[in-house]
């Protein structure tokens, strides 16, 4: 009977160990976070650099797989597919809030378990260095005079910054062409090139050519001036009250185990926290905003239903 006891006693001891060290080894191989959008847009970038510095609290490598396309939804639905072991993390954005309202994608926040959310970054209106408008007010009469003339990119159907270009053409009582991209880079660089008259995406994906003299940023949808360009005014300093931008966060599909989700969340909050990674943001000018997986979660309930207002209110929305 002692000997059974022994065994048993053993066995339990055993199991014990075994469960323990599994949890203390995660991760045990290199993790993957996918980005929905396409490389060198402001998401890819803020992904790299996060991801960068997480790796040395997480004690293994991270690989960025970039997934753009379908305005979002090609790379939300990769997350979804992937093995809910905690080797897959993905940056959602503003899009998996936006896609749903459209009848485009079957998913929605629901079927993530966020882990934080990483930033906010505002839109920003710009246009090529030699445009003929300096200002909204300029940019808003040239539209007038010239109804459905101008283009403006965006970062896919239905995109946050499709949503910012329509709203801020309903606001202002203009008509215009949207053109899609698969991401705002992409979109940007048209602009360069020309092939559209103004873009509507975040101050991170036009830095570079603003700092070139390629474009200039006509005005920003924010609350307050960006730092990085702090001789550009806002929307409603120029008489047009609208605040609208774009989010990132970082989330896991349904059912990765709580302890594994806590340790991905400890790691990717401690890179966030880096000197480096900040001092990335501020160059990059990326609006650095933290949420932990709670409070995220909440704001994504209210994010949905503001965004299903406000595309439906601009005939975005087929719900």
């Amino acid at each position: 009977m002692k000997n059974v006891v022994k065994r048993v006693m053993v066995v339990l001891l055993l199991t014990v160990l075994v469960v323990t060290s599994f949890s203390q080894e995660f991760p045990r191989k290199p993790v993957t976070v996918i980005c929905p959008m396409a490389a060198g847009g402001g998401t890819d970038a803020v992904l790299r650099a996060l991801s960068r510095e997480a790796e040395k609290f997480l004690g293994q490598s991270i690989i960025v797989s970039d997934n753009p396309g379908a305005g979002g939804a090609i790379g939300h639905s990769a997350m979804l597919q992937s093995p809910n072991d905690g080797y897959y993390v993905g940056m959602i954005t503003f899009e998996l809030n936006s896609l749903p309202p459209q009848g485009l994608v079957p998913f929605s926040y629901k079927d993530f378990d966020p882990l934080m959310m990483v930033n906010q970054d505002a839109s920003a209106l710009t246009v090529k260095a030699d445009a003929p408008y300096n200002n909204i007010a300029e940019f808003i009469a040239y539209a007038k005079a010239n109804p459905d003339k101008l283009t403006i990119g965006n970062a896919g159907p239905g995109s946050v910054w499709h949503v910012a270009a329509g709203l801020m053409a309903d606001t202002a009582g203009i008509k215009v062409i949207h053109v899609p991209f698969d991401g705002g880079a992409p979109a940007a660089t048209a602009l360069v090139g020309g092939h559209v008259n103004a873009v509507t995406v975040s101050v991170a994906e036009v830095q570079g050519h603003v700092q070139a003299g390629a474009l200039k940023i006509l005005g920003i949808m924010d609350t307050k001036r960006n730092e990085l360009f702090p001789n550009v005014p806002t929307f409603k300093e120029q008489g047009l009250d609208l605040v609208f931008g774009t989010w990132r966060g970082l989330a896991v599909p349904k059912g990765v185990k709580p302890e594994i989700r806590e340790k991905l969340a400890k790691a990717f909050k401690s890179a966030w926290d880096t000197e480096n990674f900040t001092t990335f943001a501020k160059n990059s000018s990326l609006g650095l905003v933290y949420m932990n997986s709670e409070d995220f979660g909440a704001f994504l309930e209210k994010n949905y239903n503001e965004v299903s207002a406000v595309m439906k209110k601009i005939g975005l929305s087929k719900k």
